[in-house]
């Protein structure tokens, strides 16, 4: 068996370098060697060791955001290890790794195929309101705090969902011991990792924007002597182990009750603009298991994630995408037809979505097939602003309940990773801390979310309260949207998935009608430019090709086409094939595809 990345890593850090006690040693570069086996780590690498039952004989694969981490979830799977085990792996190396995108102090979305019931599941660690947040705490003399000021304050801080969704997960579908699916990030974090480009980039543009660089804590690990990390410095975080260490010997208690806990309420409570997260917060948070949403498309069963989550737009562009679709269509009317369905669907996702604990969404009468081709048969005129349908009165029921417009804008910090293991079992997992670097505060080695940014921030009392409006305990609506497709025999077919912010749906989405209608593979559907059409632009990635072409198209058919360089996606997909599966990480930010040998 060939030696593991984290494996070959602790050897070479080993021999290579010394023991610290700061967390950052900004002039002490990575050896060549060490930089040259994380190099390696970016290819597709092969671990030839799996445990195989049933029927399943396909061996497991890994799809995630950094090499590290799907280091961590490929060793948890060798060793014979479910699906869930590899992802708590992977997301604990993630959160140290790539604290950009998603940690400890955030929360996340599980989707999960059980391979033995055929069933899909949901799992919700999405973060909470404090108990006195207000409707109208991002408000000031009437007009909604400016995003950067309301971005940076404790107000944003919502209690962290991402622990208490590791043990969840791990009570109900774990294999492995709850200490060995932390080893990996524990090693890391004590004995260094190497800062990737992708964090090295955004810190001296963070800096003229937000806090990161004065906030206690994350000023001196980020910044050591005043200066941003660069990409192959090596890094350690001492204070991340002894966190993680914590968990494993007291479990979820050890992080929503004493000293840690004590760190985040202390972060997110002071100023500027301080919030009200309590200890009483912290120890009440609970992640949840909810039904999945599934509906049919084709010969394939799409199962998604119900709300807070924005899963449910998956079924409805498919859908709404079929019945705009023209016959013998070529690819500009593909692209057309899709844009057509998303700007239907993220209407009424903008409209209709919140807190299903908290308000009435009617994701059920969204679904129906009456209510989808009634909505495809008055398709938004390319320079008119979509507006939402109302399923009740399509349906012949009482008309759906009335809300607020709600525009809400999510940054794109987010992480995503699909995973297969060797009994057949799969996890779509999408985690974040909201923007980039969450909220810039800093507790027991990691990042404090902003998710109560998530939530409206508007809020007009003359009007009705909107659907996603701020409210005590809430959990604000995510365009989170991992998903899981199933075949014709309720197989595993597909896990995909995105971070993105609100792109998160289309580019989601965009997996499956290329993989499934465009004829392209996983990997060809992955690179494929994303294209975003919520509201009244239609945002096109023309740095990749077809890019350009399309927008020119799109722009000619008269819609008001935004041309982007770039896009932040970073889908991770995994399809399942009769004999071997297929998976793709996105070019676009650092993740890596494990897989084991073909048998």
């Amino acid at each position: 068996m060939r030696l593991s990345i984290a494996v070959l890593l602790g050897l070479l850090l080993a021999n290579c370098s010394e023991p610290a006690d700061t967390a950052a040693v900004p002039d002490n570069t990575a050896p060549a060697v060490v930089q040259t086996a994380v190099e390696n780590a970016v290819d597709n690498i092969v671990v030839e060791n799996t445990v195989a039952t049933g029927d399943w004989d396909l061996g497991f694969m890994a799809a995630v955001a950094n090499p590290y981490a799907t280091d961590a979830a490929a060793t948890m799977l060798a060793r014979g290890g479910h699906a869930v085990d590899a992802a708590i792996a992977a997301h604990a190396v993630l959160g140290l790794v790539e604290p950009e995108s998603s940690g400890l102090g955030g929360g996340g979305f599980m989707v999960l195929y059980e391979a033995e019931s055929g069933e899909v599941r949901f799992l919700d660690g999405r973060e909470t309101a404090p108990m006195a947040a207000s409707i109208d705490m991002f408000m000031n003399d009437g007009e909604p705090m400016p995003y950067l000021q309301a971005w940076q304050s404790g107000r944003a801080v919502g209690v962290p969902g991402a622990v208490a969704l590791y043990k969840l997960a791990h009570e109900r579908y774990g294999q492995l011991d709850w200490a060995e699916i932390f080893q990996p990030a524990i090693n890391l974090a004590r004995e260094g990792f190497l800062v990737t480009e992708k964090m090295a980039n955004y810190l001296p543009g963070i800096a003229n924007i937000a806090r990161l660089d004065e906030n206690p804590g994350s000023a001196e690990y980020f910044y050591p002597n005043g200066e941003p990390l660069q990409a192959g410095d090596l890094l350690r975080n001492p204070e991340y182990a002894e966190t993680l260490q914590a968990i494993v010997e007291q479990g979820p208690d050890a992080f929503y009750t004493g000293e840690i806990a004590e760190a985040i309420v202390a972060s997110a409570q002071a100023e500027p603009n301080p919030g009200s997260l309590t200890m009483e917060d912290m120890a009440a948070y609970e992640a949840i298991e909810r039904p999945a949403v599934c509906g049919p498309w084709r010969e394939l069963t799409i199962c998604s994630a119900t709300p807070p989550s924005s899963g449910a737009m998956q079924i409805m562009v498919a859908n709404l995408y079929d019945h705009l679709l023209p016959e013998n269509a070529s690819q500009e009317q593909q692209v057309q037809a899709f844009v057509d369905a998303q700007r239907l669907a993220y209407a009424d996702r903008d409209y209709y979505f919140g807190d299903p604990d908290r308000v009435d969404v009617p994701v059920e009468q969204l679904l129906d097939p009456t209510y989808i081709e009634s909505r495809a048969s008055n398709p938004v005129a390319p320079d008119a602003m979509p507006e939402h349908g109302d399923p009740g009165m399509v349906l012949g029921e009482a008309a759906a309940a009335v809300f607020a417009p709600d525009s809400t804008r999510e940054p794109a910090g987010t992480t995503h990773y699909s995973i297969v293991d060797s009994y057949g079992n799969a996890v779509s997992v999408t985690m974040t801390v909201e923007s980039v670097f969450g909220s810039n505060r800093w507790a027991a080695g990691f990042l404090l979310n902003n998710e109560m940014t998530d939530f409206s921030r508007d809020y007009d009392p003359a009007l009705p309260e909107a659907a996603n409006a701020v409210r005590p305990g809430a959990r604000p609506r995510s365009s989170m949207s991992p998903s899981i497709l199933l075949d014709a025999d309720g197989e595993l077919y597909m896990v995909t998935g995105s971070p993105g912010g609100n792109s998160i749906p289309a580019y989601t989405a965009k997996t499956i009608l290329a993989t499934e209608d465009w004829g392209l593979s996983v990997q060809e559907a992955v690179d494929f430019p994303n294209i975003i059409a919520r509201g009244q632009t239609v945002r096109v990635e023309t740095g990749r090709e077809p890019g350009q072409a399309l927008a020119d198209y799109l722009n000619e058919a008269g819609y008001d086409v935004q041309e982007s360089e770039g896009e932040n996606s970073g889908l991770h997909v995994i399809r399942v094939h009769p004999d071997h599966l297929e998976g793709a990480a996105d070019p676009r930010r650092e993740g890596t595809v494990m897989t084991t040998a073909p048998l």
